[in-house]
């Protein structure tokens, strides 16, 4: 018998990847360091409420891929959802993405869309052609009161520092709306699996050749017992971080319980630098086909990332693409081992994003392995 396949996390990445070889004849053992599958997409019941809790944060599936949208309804059955973030701003609550109730409601006008438009153009500021930051983006597209009301203390506590000194790729597609679509996803196919994100992943890993062991820290030693290692944990961490540490930003959650409804939405950001936490998310309300008389709620505070947390947002500046580029160079040196998903491609990455490149990528190793080819580093260029 060839000898199994490894897999390093039991996230979506793994799980879909181990589900695509199982099925095309292959043993693969999974291996992940926590005591649960489904990495941080894990979600479980609160005993005291019976809300079904996210427990590393919100996860909110939303794709226009139809296969994709098929993959997991074929293990889960996805119940409608809408997300409608709200945002506290100067003690006003505020409907995001910036739609035109926002605008009407911020400048206390009564505008109609064409009214809208043109008054933000107004507002934006003409110097900047081509924006390099995200400060010269968000100044470029709603102008200066805008930006200071929802985005530049929000971003100083989400990042870390000052909007001028992060790239303009992470709001280049800033969402400005002028209608009363106040749909933070504009996909055709948004959704909550009825059974939380574990009992989904549960199910994808339910088959004869695939067993799985938690509670279980990979070393590069454990390679040799297998024909070939996916790998979806820190890209750094497979080199034991010799080069330095990739820069990472992480969460901290301050759960607390309600009796009723705390806040009437699901997540509330919290724009204003003086108040510490990002947002404040209530977890039964992504679950609103069920009733719950208790609420639990989290309160969501971003710093940087230490050796002992766990990493959520990949920084990617100057510094860490030059550190990056180092340990990509080291990885295609590496033999029978492919690193994939957020963390061993450091990208981040949404669920059906994942999902869509776990399955091409089992797909292509199904054919390599087929035709004794040997595996790439990178299925996907970090």
């Amino acid at each position: 018998m060839p000898k199994p396949v490894l897999i390093v996390g039991a996230g979506l990445s793994g799980a879909v990847i181990g589900r695509e070889l199982a099925e095309a004849g292959h043993v693969v053992h999974i291996i992940d360091r926590r005591s649960h599958i489904a990495g941080n997409c894990h979600t479980a019941r609160d005993e005291a409420s019976g809300v079904m809790v996210h427990v590393y944060g919100p996860h909110i599936f939303h794709t226009n891929d139809d296969e994709v949208w098929r993959y997991v309804n074929r293990h889960m059955t996805f119940m409608p959802y809408v997300n409608r973030v709200k945002t506290t701003s100067a003690g006003q609550v505020y409907s995001l993405p910036v739609n035109l109730h926002t605008i009407n409601q911020f400048f206390d006008r009564t505008f109609r869309p064409d009214e809208a438009r043109d008054f933000i153009q107004s507002q934006s500021d003409p110097s900047i052609g081509e924006p390099v930051t995200f400060e010269d983006q968000a100044l470029k597209f709603v102008g200066r009161e805008l930006y200071e009301a929802f985005f530049e203390g929000y971003t100083r506590k989400q990042w870390g520092c000052s909007p001028a000194d992060l790239p303009a790729s992470i709001l280049k597609r800033l969402p400005v709306r002028f209608s009363y679509d106040d749909n933070y996803f504009s996909h055709l196919y948004q959704g909550m699996p009825e059974h939380g994100y574990t009992e989904m992943v549960a199910r994808i890993l339910s088959h004869d050749n695939i067993s799985i062991e938690l509670e279980r820290n990979f070393v590069r030693s454990d390679a040799g017992d297998f024909s070939h290692v996916f790998y979806s944990g820190p890209l750094d961490g497979y080199f034991d971080y010799e080069l330095g540490r990739l820069g990472y930003r992480t969460l901290d959650f301050e759960e607390f319980q309600y009796d009723g409804d705390y806040q009437g939405c699901a997540v509330m950001n919290y724009a204003d630098a003086d108040v510490r936490y990002t947002r404040v998310t209530e977890h039964k309300h992504f679950s609103p086909w069920e009733s719950h008389e208790r609420s639990v709620c989290y309160r969501e505070y971003s710093r940087a990332c230490g050796p002992d947390d766990e990493p959520y947002y990949p920084i990617r500046l100057s510094g860490e693409q030059a550190l990056l580029a180092q340990y990509v160079a080291r990885a295609r040196f590496e033999q029978g081992v492919t690193f994939v998903g957020r963390l061993g491609t450091y990208r981040y990455l949404d669920m059906d994003v994942t999902i869509r490149e776990a399955l091409d990528t089992a797909r292509s190793c199904i054919r390599a392995f087929a035709d004794g080819l040997p595996l790439p580093a990178f299925n996907i260029e970090p």
